[in-house]
């Protein structure tokens, strides 16, 4: 058996392909890490390394973690070689007992380092799992272009661009009623930025990167590539509608967000609407 036939690394992999052919990881762009659960990480112990390799400093630090395990894409490693090479593109990673370091136990076997996003992606992780009481395991960042788009012409404020997506397509409020968060440009792959995305993920489920794209979490993959998707069409939708020159002449109307809402019985952010 090969680690590659465990379900949950082809569940992964598949994940990867799929954000690829999507055309959201243009060259290495993009990271996806997903927090193990104690069957998975024992199904995985076996293809460990023998010799675990040196700690590394996250600068960051979420205790409600410590101990866990990730699958995670490489820093520079390409999504659409991951299902040709999974053990160069891909790690495992442990985090320490104090929550504030982690080790490469399995993967990147021709030299590397996780994702250089880590940092964000660790204190989301650790603010959803405590908002969602341990439920959420996926954390997704990609480049999708609609949504990054938006960010050029739209203030950038969690009600804007919520209300926006909300009504360009009649699936949005019931895929994310909370709602998305916004955070302004930021040099990436710092603990500034993870810190200031981490702060959006205590109250939605996707955030907004300004000129540079979205992140989105859940508790399977099905569920966050399905948010990131939904997003990104509804971004695209608007885009579609800006270019034919016309302006917006109709839209959903708050009461017909309401109305969805009750519909499918979920509960919208009803202080973005009017």
């Amino acid at each position: 058996m090969k680690i590659t036939d465990v379900p949950v690394v082809q569940r992964f992999i598949r994940f990867c392909e799929d954000g690829w052919n999507q055309g959201w990881h243009e060259r290495n762009g993009g990271n996806l890490t997903y927090r193990l659960t104690q069957a998975e990480t024992d199904a995985l112990r076996p293809f460990f390394d023998r010799v675990p390799r040196p700690w590394t400093d996250m600068g960051v630090q979420g205790t409600n973690l410590a101990g866990a395990y990730f699958l995670a894409t490489g820093s520079g490693k390409y999504f659409r070689n991951v299902p040709l090479d999974a053990a160069d593109c891909l790690c495992v990673v442990e985090i320490d007992s104090t929550g504030s370091r982690y080790r490469v136990v399995w993967g990147l076997v021709n030299g590397g380092r996780p994702t250089s996003e880590f940092p964000s992606h660790f204190m989301n992780h650790s603010v959803r799992a405590r908002a969602t009481q341990g439920e959420c395991r996926v954390i997704y960042h990609a480049h999708p272009a609609n949504i990054t788009a938006l960010t050029f012409v739209l203030p950038l404020t969690d009600r804007d661009f919520s209300r926006a997506l909300w009504k360009s397509e009649t699936e949005c409020p019931v895929v994310f009623p909370g709602g998305v968060g916004v955070v302004e440009w930021m040099v990436p792959g710092g603990a500034e930025i993870a810190l200031a995305t981490s702060k959006k993920m205590e109250e939605y489920d996707a955030v907004v990167w300004a000129h540079h794209g979205l992140f989105a979490s859940g508790p399977d993959f099905d569920t966050t590539f399905g948010l990131m998707h939904t997003i990104e069409k509804a971004a695209q939708i608007y885009v579609l509608a800006l270019g034919c020159g016309q302006g917006i002449r109709q839209t959903i109307p708050d009461d017909g967000l309401r109305a969805i809402a009750r519909e499918f019985g979920v509960t919208i952010r009803e202080a973005f609407l009017d």
